[in-house]
């Protein structure tokens, strides 16, 4: 099968996860969580590229891409639940242990997981997927913090603006060179638009529950402290979510972390995917045990 894309569906009880796979079954499995305002859709110039040595596999989580679930209300969209939806995911594929790539929603998601299933991962790559508090660029941040501080419908009002098409086209563009600009896609902006408009409560939401990723930060770390898996760091140093020194803050707990800068923003991918792409394939190839 090669680097061909499969599309698929796996049913999760109130879950219905959309998935992309890619790669032979029985090959080292790879498994990619996209983070926010995407989907899956952010990974799908990298999966064919590892597809050829490694199963890939890069589900929606819920309230994003073309994963189905319950209605906020009768879903808590927390990053508990999500993280549990993931879970699931790898009880019902099997999947006994594989590499994690994890991005900004992934981050919380995937470092769960991992706490979680400590013995089932393999090695983590990180692309703007944030463990310390010194990787959160403070001003940025500032709204989301008087949020959890003061949950007030005028605080969260105050949050509204992260959900514009204008901050979307942001996400995408600052911090990236004019030269590289011509390398987003226009369709991944439309596209992660999209998901956005069409529930803003439940973004919003996330965005409330986003303060119980920090007070785990510490059990993160102690887990990357003492399991010691193989991290590569592969960040935009422009994001203005996530700051560089996220990246290098890995390396506190496990000293060989390797760390890679890219002159970009906050989707790396999408400008400097291919260079991403083969110092994954050259990490995999020396950490993962065949």
């Amino acid at each position: 099968m090669g680097g061909a894309v499969r599309y698929e569906t796996v049913d999760l009880g109130s879950i219905q996860m959309f998935y992309r796979e890619a790669g032979e079954q029985f090959a080292p499995t790879v498994l990619l969580l996209h983070g926010f305002p995407t989907s899956s859709h952010m990974y799908r110039d990298l999966i064919p590229q590892l597809a050829s040595d490694y199963r890939v596999l890069a589900p929606d989580l819920p309230g994003f891409g073309s994963t189905k679930a319950p209605a906020r209300g009768v879903y808590a969209y927390t990053f508990d639940n999500l993280y549990t939806s993931v879970q699931a995911f790898v009880d019902v594929l099997q999947l006994e242990r594989f590499a994690l790539m994890v991005f900004d929603y992934g981050a919380p998601v995937g470092f769960r997981l991992a706490t979680a299933n400590p013995n089932r991962i393999a090695a983590i790559i990180t692309q703007n997927g944030n463990a310390y508090e010194e990787g959160l660029e403070q001003e940025t941040w500032t709204p989301m913090r008087s949020y959890w501080e003061k949950p007030t419908a005028a605080n969260r009002d105050a949050l509204r603006p992260f959900l514009t098409s204008e901050i979307t086209h942001f996400q995408y563009t600052h911090g990236v060179p004019e030269g590289k600009l011509n390398l987003v896609s226009p369709d991944a902006i439309a596209h992660d638009q999209d998901i956005l408009d069409r529930d803003p409560e439940l973004q919003l939401d996330l965005f409330g529950d986003y303060d119980s990723n920090l007070s785990l930060y510490p059990k993160w770390q102690e887990y990357l402290r003492t399991k010691r898996p193989p991290v590569l760091a592969v960040w935009g140093n422009g994001d203005p979510f996530f700051c560089p020194a996220g990246a290098h803050a890995f390396r506190k707990d496990v000293p060989d972390a390797e760390v890679h800068l890219f002159d970009t923003g906050h989707f790396a991918l999408e400008t400097d995917g291919e260079a991403i792409a083969k110092l994954i394939l050259d990490f995999l190839t020396r950490k993962l045990v065949r």
